[in-house]
């Protein structure tokens, strides 16, 4: 068991609640926290989703106001009843400008506060949106950088920077926690408890989970014929 501490950002997600629950069985339940942000998202029930699992899990849960982001930036995310799409660069309409650079910067100031030296976030640049701040790159780079800033060692781990959401589901399903995540988090970009089942949050979720259990069906058909 490692003694030392670590810090998850936690949305009340899918991917964040992966993370954690993999960062309670590493480092210890003692040893695990968990920072949320409010920045003015409409699928805000994800908040209330964030605060339940930490309670449950019995995880010390910090809340950040940061919905300030409104007074200077745009987008589907953040704006009730606005039309999910693809702009003409590729992006979805739904990306954040700085959101994981000030998540990860936010954190990190806590963190150091608290003495913990590992932040643990679950972006992903396999199965994901194009959103350039879930690349590997920038994370890396925002690690020299808070480390440069701050004169700390901080170690970011993206846990599933490689990993398609299939194989998140299979790494949630390890932890003996599939239905866990499959009942209790949220992912949903209209903020529909259950899922729209058509938001890109969600077909990539659904698609993922279909493909996990489909490729569980495939071994235990194999298994059963041997």
């Amino acid at each position: 068991m490692n003694a030392e501490k670590a810090l998850v950002i936690f949305s009340g997600g899918q991917d964040s609640t992966t993370c954690l629950l993999q960062a309670l069985e590493q480092y210890g339940s003692g040893n695990v926290e968990a920072i949320t942000f409010h920045y003015g998202q409409r699928h805000a029930v994800e908040l209330q989703q964030a605060r339940w699992i930490a309670q449950d899990l019995g995880v010390r849960q910090t809340e950040l106001d940061l919905s300030l982001m409104q007074q200077i930036t745009h987008n589907a995310l953040m704006e009730n009843g606005a039309e999910i799409r693809t702009e003409d660069n590729g992006l979805p309409n739904t990306f954040v400008d700085g959101r994981n650079a000030l998540f990860l910067l936010y954190a990190a100031i806590y963190a150091k506060g608290q003495g913990i030296r590992h932040i643990i976030t679950g972006v992903c640049e396999t199965d994901f949106s194009g959103y350039p701040d879930c690349r590997d790159v920038f994370v890396k780079s925002m690690n020299v950088t808070l480390n440069l800033a701050m004169d700390y060692a901080f170690q970011i781990h993206t846990p599933l920077m490689y990993l398609t959401k299939a194989q998140t589901w299979a790494l949630a399903d390890k932890l003996g926690r599939l239905d866990y995540v499959r009942q209790h988090t949220h992912t949903c970009y209209n903020g529909v408890i259950g899922g729209c089942h058509e938001c890109p949050s969600c077909v990539l979720r659904e698609r993922g989970l279909q493909e996990y259990l489909d490729s569980q069906g495939r071994l235990k058909t194999m298994v059963e014929s041997l």
